[in-house]
């Protein structure tokens, strides 16, 4: 009977010692399945941040991309209906690079891709800031010169408030008769027959031209400060020579009058009698980010309408 005790006492030390490992066992389970180690927290919610910063550094590029697929529309609009030929595709003519880039892509590490997108979302970014501090210091320029400012032609002179009217810019074009390149020294805008058009500064009345002319009906202002302003194509001039006018008046209705592809305005900006760029002229109406859609839109145009 003394022998059996002994052997007791070990069962039941086995059992309780079996008791105590299989409820640790299940106590440390069920903690892992509720609870996270410090390393496993770390790394899951390093893994939720890059998530997050992947998915806004997305929505900023997706809406800086949002001005370039608006002037590609913007072109697609005017080849298939002024030109009546087919639209050019962007993306077909860099089809092969674009799967390039995709494959590229495929073999990427999330950390390298988004590396990749900080990277270009930053460049686009620092273009946007460096146009918009020298929008600002130009506007700080315009200021110190106080009434002498509404001389400056710096509007435009159509209301163009989504700037799609906006269809050739200046610099090297097709020209619509000849079919050679052409320097193009103003802009044009695709707009109806009688659409009101605007002095952009106000001035005089230099010269109200008639139809026997290439340009058709056009009025010169001159700004009395070294700039000039010309309005071509015209279908009716609503001032005579001599007159003052401030900028936002009337001066005219848009036409298809003299060499002209389709109705439309060629609007030309000279300074001491050297033309320049008319779009470098819209600060005034213009907030930094539809200053760059608008010179976008001018550097893609492919043909003036005159």
């Amino acid at each position: 009977m003394m022998a059996h005790k002994p052997k007791n006492k070990i069962t039941k030390f086995i059992t309780t010692l079996l008791t105590w490992v299989g409820a640790a066992v299940v106590y440390f389970a069920i903690f892992s399945l509720l609870f996270d180690t410090p390393a496993e927290y770390e790394l899951r919610h390093s893994t939720d941040k890059m998530r997050a910063e992947y998915e806004a550094l997305s929505a900023r590029y997706d809406s800086l991309n949002m001005v370039v697929n608006n002037v590609i529309e913007r072109d697609r609009n005017i080849f298939g209906i002024l030109f009546e030929s087919t639209p050019y595709d962007f993306n077909s003519d860099y089809e092969q690079q674009r799967v390039v880039l995709h494959e590229e892509l495929l073999e990427q590490s999330k950390g390298r891709m988004l590396k990749s997108l900080t990277m270009q979302t930053d460049n686009l970014e620092a273009t946007l800031s460096q146009l918009e501090s020298t929008y600002s210091n130009l506007q700080y320029k315009l200021d110190s010169l106080g009434s002498r400012s509404n001389n400056i032609p710096s509007i435009q002179p159509v209301i163009n408030h989504q700037l799609t009217l906006l269809t050739a810019g200046y610099g090297m074009l097709m020209h619509p008769f000849y079919r050679t390149l052409q320097s193009h020294q103003g802009v044009d805008y695709t707009i109806p027959e009688g659409e009101s058009i605007f002095a952009t500064a106000d001035g005089v009345v230099k010269d109200v031209l008639g139809k026997t002319s290439t340009s058709g009906i056009t009025i010169v202002i001159d700004h009395e400060n070294g700039y000039t302003t010309s309005y071509s194509h015209l279908q009716k001039a609503k001032v005579k020579r001599r007159q003052k006018v401030r900028r936002g008046d009337i001066i005219a209705l848009s036409g298809n009058s003299g060499l002209s592809l389709s109705p439309h305005l060629h609007y030309e900006v000279r300074y001491e009698g050297m033309r320049v760029d008319p779009t470098h002229y819209f600060f005034m109406e213009l907030t930094p980010e539809e200053y760059e859609k608008i010179l976008r839109i001018a550097q893609s145009g492919m043909q003036s309408f005159d």
